[in-house]
This record gives C-alpha cells, sequence and structure tokens, in this order.
C-alpha cells in the first residue's frame, strides 16, 4: 500500500482480533514514527510499547475511551521529554507528528489503530505517568492501541473545497 492509500483509507480501529504483532512491525512502526519531523530535529519523543496484559488492563481502566485496550495485543505510549526540546512547547507538535505517523505506518501494514489522547488533560497525564513509570520531566501524550483489524470500516473522504483558500483568506 502506498502512502497516499494509507492516508486516505486510515480509520479508527477499535475491535482487535487475538493474533499478536511480531516484533518486526512493531519494530517498523516506531522507525516511521521517529521519521516524523522535529522542531530543530531535537526528536524529543519515547515510546513505551506495552504489551502486558495487565498494563493494558489498567489503561482500560484509567482512559475513558481507552476500552479496546483490553483486546489490543499492544499499545504504543507517545510520551514527550520536555528537557531535550530545543524549542518551548513544541515537542506537542513533534508527538502529534510522531503519533500521526505511527497511524499511517499502522493503517500500511494492515493493522488497525486509535489515537487516544492523554496530554493536554493533567489528571490523565499523571495517571498514565504513574502506570508508566515515566520521570516527571516525560509527559504522556497519546496512547495507540493496536492489531490485526476484527472490523473494516470503508474509507470516509474528508475533502472539502470550503476548507480551502489560495493566496489569501
Amino acid at each position: 500500500m502506498d502512502a497516499i492509500e494509507a492516508m486516505l483509507s486510515r480509520r479508527s480501529v477499535q475491535q482487535y482480533t487475538t493474533q499478536p504483532v511480531e516484533g518486526e512491525v512493531i519494530d517498523e512502526l516506531l522507525r516511521a514514527a521517529m521519521s516524523a519531523c522535529s522542531a530543530g530535529s531535537t526528536e524529543p519523543w519515547h515510546f513505551v510499547v506495552i504489551q502486558e496484559r495487565r498494563v493494558l488492563d489498567n489503561i482500560a481502566k484509567l482512559h475513558p475511551y481507552a476500552q479496546m485496550a483490553k483486546e489490543a495485543p499492544v499499545v504504543v505510549a507517545v510520551c514527550g521529554d520536555e528537557q531535550t526540546q530545543k524549542y518551548m512547547g513544541l515537542w506537542v507538535q513533534d508527538c502529534a507528528a510522531a503519533t500521526e505517523n505511527l497511524l499511517i505506518a499502522a493503517r500500511a501494514k494492515g493493522l488497525g489503530a486509535v489515537w487516544l489522547r492523554v496530554f493536554p488533560f493533567v489528571k490523565l497525564i499523571s495517571a498514565i505517568r504513574k502506570l508508566l513509570s515515566t520521570p516527571e520531566h516525560v509527559t504522556p501524550f497519546s496512547l495507540i492501541p493496536l492489531g490485526y483489524p476484527a472490523e473494516m470500516k470503508p474509507p470516509v473522504d474528508h475533502y472539502s473545497s470550503a476548507h480551502i483558500r489560495y493566496n489569501t483568506w
């Protein structure tokens, strides 16, 4: 699947089969995530690959929209390291770019995934930080449950010329 096809057909998938995701595939997804652009090339991200059922079940208890973590074979936590950022606050954009790259790569590899926001919700950041034992300077940004899809959703065309301007507003 080429990149454009992966982007245009990507959907939020919340139901997964029990088939495990191979380590090599996870590595490819992380490589794609780390290929995202970052302000000043600082790459202020860290990734926590969660496969332990106890931790996955706790994510579902802590995050109000993470019930699919109970089924997912893997959840990737994308975290931002405020100590490595070069430009104050831009770690958020960097982690968003890495999250989107991971989602598109998952689609291209035949996986289903969904973006669960953690940042900027202070209580949720604190709960996920505690669960994953991240240091204080590393902020959980997003959680990405992923696996082989047990549901197939057709692509949705979100293109709208009403959102496009040329040269000026």
